[in-house]
């Protein structure tokens, strides 16, 4: 059996935990595309505007258009702009053309307009137009175009490639480009991304993996959430992401065309429709918010690394800005979209870390507080009833409105006193002396108010945002304090993750697990279970010169003795398991160890973030 992966540690807000306390990798950047195959969208203008009230960073376009590229001037925005398919056979025979194109759609512009990246031609290798012979020498001109413009290290060269182009993609360490591109086309273009220290554009969705083969792939798997993960057994490696396996797919097959361990990978599209036909299985609203909004909380906190680059800081651009309706194709082409064409969100998903800007004409902290958005329609009633207005859409199945912590505790007082009061949540609870005062934090106080407003609108999507510092959980959610009973669940609620992001926790059952204490050596001391609220706050204290590890155990890793079987097992003073079911909340409790004592806070090991540090005994006794 391969050893204990390492793993990545996240700390748990409000807690003070000095001897684990983790800082992320650089955060990468949320883009989106700006694609406007429509005839009912805004002006360029007003898209500009919730651009920059969403505190959209990065976008990137389909054309040149000038009444775009004027409207996004001093914006501080960065765009890419793309040379189209059709034009790449004249910017490849004649660099007179490329200078030309270039002078006109990115010199006449720059740098007002913050124009860092050129897409020359899309998915050009899946194009109905074989012009692939073209592709790199269209690079290179466009290239030196921007060269000869004194533009050259301002604007870098790529080109998005499809999945298609892999050979083979499963499982990742197999990955491999098609025979008729690998030296003929990809080994040149990752050359010249690496000679113009440029990066390599991919095209990714794993929708289409999952909706073709349902009943093969978790669901939870293609949305980022707690899965099972599937092995690789050509590295040895474990997946708890499609898009993280499709990528180390990609990475697996440039690795084999040489070292282009400098070239960077750009997720250049991704997203997850709202709606689809009826063999276009997942397709639906809360599955692309699950989808763009587990993602984008991964890439802004710094972990957007996958298993075979677990350091790689990886910027997106989520598909697409708008629904578009003259999109051919299925229900779903039509149906990617973030905001419908009248601005209002489709679904809730956050370019920035905590959240910023509210859709044109509602949501926010203010006013409305964030209410929800009928489709293709504007601001619901605002009935405090419990049953939505009609016509707007709601989320099925068990549903918890959460404070997003990482918001700060600013922008959740004001989220906080609208709820309380002109949003018409009861609040009598966490008043003073009430049942769920404690415990006394912003975040618990907050998580009541809003999962309490959410509730009396009948749970329709978009009542659960508060500009960002709110959203929505689909399993009972893990907290510390009271706040647990007071929001539907038998759990300890609350488990913030500071830096990576509440998707990346383990959601726990209430039958299946235990909860055990461990003496040092592995010995099972103490065993109380299912688990409880007072499992969590009445732990067994340690003797003097001790050390106990406390945490939750899967029942499947139990014998009926309450031992730990085989398979299941600790090693040295850290965690680790074998079991299919591997989650894990522990708290480790230092007692006069060594003369030095430490106390930590609740600590949450995540699977979807496994190869990063070493988790082992000299971080434990390092006081």
């Amino acid at each position: 059996m391969a050893p204990p992966r390492r793993l990545l540690v996240a700390v748990l807000l409000a807690v003070a935990v000095p001897l684990l306390f983790l800082f992320p990798a650089e955060a990468g950047t949320v883009g989106v595309n700006y694609g406007r195959v429509a005839n009912n969208l805004p002006n360029p203008a007003a898209v500009v505007q919730l651009l920059k009230q969403q505190g959209v960073a990065q976008v990137k376009l389909y054309d040149a258009d000038p009444t775009v590229l004027r409207a996004l001037a001093n914006t501080g925005i960065k765009v890419v702009v793309a040379l189209p398919n059709e034009q790449l056979a004249a910017a490849a025979s004649r660099a007179s053309y490329a200078l030309l194109w270039v002078r006109r759609n990115v010199g006449a512009y720059y740098p007002a307009t913050q124009i860092h990246g050129i897409a020359v031609g899309n998915e050009v290798f899946a194009s109905a137009k074989n012009v692939t012979a073209q592709l790199v020498p269209a690079m290179a001109n466009v290239h030196a175009a921007l060269a000869r413009l004194n533009l050259d290290n301002a604007v870098k060269v790529s080109s998005p490639i499809a999945l298609t182009a892999l050979a083979s993609s499963y499982p990742s360490s197999a990955g491999a480009f098609r025979e008729d591109l690998a030296q003929a086309v990809m080994k040149p273009m990752l050359d010249f991304l690496a000679q113009t220290g440029s990066y390599l554009m991919v095209n990714a969705y794993p929708f289409f993996a999952y909706s073709g083969n349902a009943g093969d792939i978790s669901l939870d798997y293609a949305l980022f959430r707690p899965n099972a993960g599937v092995l690789d057994p050509g590295n040895g490696l474990k997946y708890y992401s499609l898009l993280d396996a499709q990528l180390d797919a990609v990475f697996a097959a440039v690795s084999k065309l040489g070292n282009y361990n400098g070239v960077r990978v750009v997720v250049s599209e991704t997203g997850w429709p709202s709606k689809g036909d009826a063999n276009e299985a997942g397709a639906s609203a809360a599955n692309a918010a699950a989808y763009n909004g587990n993602l984008a909380r991964r890439v802004l906190s710094g972990n957007a690394g996958t298993p075979r680059r677990p350091d790689a800081d990886i910027d997106v651009y989520l598909f697409a800005l708008f629904n578009e309706n003259q999109k051919p194709g299925p229900t779903s082409e039509r149906n990617y979209g973030v905001f419908y064409p009248n601005q209002q969100k489709v679904y809730d998903v956050d370019f920035v870390l905590g959240g910023g800007g509210s859709p044109a004409g509602g949501g926010g902290s203010q006013g409305n507080g964030g209410l929800g958005w009928q489709e293709n329609g504007g601001p619901s009633s605002g009935s405090t009833s419990g049953n939505p207005p009609s016509g707007v859409k709601v989320t099925t199945g068990e549903a918890w409105c959460v404070a997003n912590a990482i918001v700060g505790e600013q922008r959740l007082q004001a989220a906080l006193d609208y709820a309380c009061g002109p949003g018409g949540a009861d609040c009598k609870a966490i008043q003073p002396g009430a049942a769920c005062f404690e415990p006394n934090t912003m975040v618990a106080h907050a998580s009541y108010a809003f999962n309490d407003y959410y509730q009396r609108k009948g749970r329709s999507i978009g009542t659960c945002d508060f500009a960002g510092a709110a959203y929505v959980v689909n399993q009972a959610p893990i907290s510390y304090g009271r706040v647990q009973a007071c929001i539907g669940s038998e759990l300890l609620s609350l488990g913030w993750s500071y830096y990576y992001g509440p998707d990346h926790l383990f959601w726990f059952s209430r039958s299946d697990l235990v909860v055990a204490v461990v003496g040092a050596q592995g010995a099972i001391m103490t065993v109380t279970g299912p688990v409880r609220f007072a499992d969590r706050c009445d732990m067994t204290r340690p003797p003097v010169s001790a050390v106990l590890v406390s945490f939750v155990v899967p029942r499947a890793c139990l014998d009926v003795a309450d031992r730990v079987v085989p398979d299941c097992h600790f090693q040295d003073l850290f965690v680790s398991s074998y079991c299919t079911i591997v989650p894990y909340c522990i708290f480790f409790i230092l007692h006069s160890l060594l003369d030095c004592t430490c106390l930590t806070g609740p600590v949450v090991v995540s699977r979807e973030v496994l190869p990063h540090v070493r988790f082992d005994r000299s971080a434990i006794i390092r006081c």
